[in-house]
């Protein structure tokens, strides 16, 4: 089972959400909501990963990430742009006498190569960022991907740590997407069993949440909705998730204390162990749902 945990917005507590689901798992191995033992989290936020800094793993292997970019002969190539046509992505354009090669703009389909009438083009390998895989507290499978200072797109990586990163046969994965509803949160997403969407009871909130639950929607995802810091705001999210049929399956309060053990590199059950019994249902619930919607 895949769960993917994913907010409109960032700073709602998602990664909170994403290692206190996997800390309960953990300590459930063998049972029903774990058959398989500790479940395996991705952090997929691969521009600010931060779910290491809670579940400290012991890294065991770093490997890069990297784009093939075209390299251009300039001996045999005739400029004729077929390749700068072909190109969806406009990192290829003809400048007088040959082709300029833009590699922060190319994704690295290789339709450049394949169209080139001349076989002039080949492609290198250009970094854009690295994978780490290690074990995280509790014997949690843990791996995240962090993308390059400077480069611009993140979907690679994404794609990259969870197709190299495997879970074991029956192992839960939980991947900690990014905020927001943009492209790396669709790759992040997609394939999962489940969307868990972790809000805040605010205009900004309900806001970022309507965006997330059409990705939900054009995805075909069952949903669910965690309302952090319940309490504030009004009930308008609340009004909204029961209009659009998505179960409420958690509330957090707005808590000062939570707040605080938060920025100090604490996991929620770590200071509150109170909760557990409640991700425990959380984590029952979202199989329910799951085993309803197959």
């Amino acid at each position: 089972m895949r769960i993917a945990v994913a907010s409109g917005k960032g700073g709602t507590g998602k990664t909170t959400v994403a290692t206190s689901l996997a800390l309960c798992l953990a300590a459930n191995g063998g049972s029903a909501l774990s058959p398989a033992g500790p479940p395996l989290l991705l952090d997929c936020d691969v521009e600010a990963p931060n779910a290491h800094l809670f579940l400290r793993p012991s890294w065991e292997a770093v490997w890069p990430v990297g784009i093939p970019v075209p390299q251009i002969d300039p001996a045999g190539c005739t400029a004729c742009g077929r390749c700068a046509e072909v190109c969806a992505f406009n990192a290829l354009a003809i400048l007088g006498s040959g082709v300029q090669v833009f590699p922060e703009l190319c994704h690295g389909c290789g339709s450049c190569t394949l169209a080139c009438p001349e076989g002039v083009i080949t492609e290198v390998v250009r970094p854009i960022g690295v994978l780490r895989r290690g074990t995280a507290q509790q014997g949690i499978d843990f791996g995240h991907g962090e993308l390059s200072i400077g480069e611009p797109m993140a979907v690679p990586v994404i794609r990259e740590l969870k197709r190299q990163v495997n879970a074991r046969p029956g192992q839960v994965v939980i991947l900690d997407a990014p905020p927001g509803t943009s492209c790396p949160v669709v790759e992040a997403v997609r394939g999962s069993d489940f969307l868990l969407l972790v809000t805040e009871p605010t205009p900004f909130g309900l806001h970022d949440l309507r965006l997330a639950v059409e990705v939900g929607h054009a995805l075909g995802l069952p949903m669910g909705a965690v309302i952090n810091r319940d309490g504030i705001g009004d009930d308008s999210v609340t009004r909204f998730c029961e209009n659009k049929g998505i179960p409420v399956l958690m509330r957090i309060p707005f808590e000062r204390a939570i707040a605080r053990d938060s920025a100090l590199g604490r996991t929620l059950l770590e200071t509150h162990p109170e909760y557990a019994p409640r991700f425990r249902e959380l984590a029952g619930d979202i199989l329910r749902q799951v085993e309803g919607a197959r």
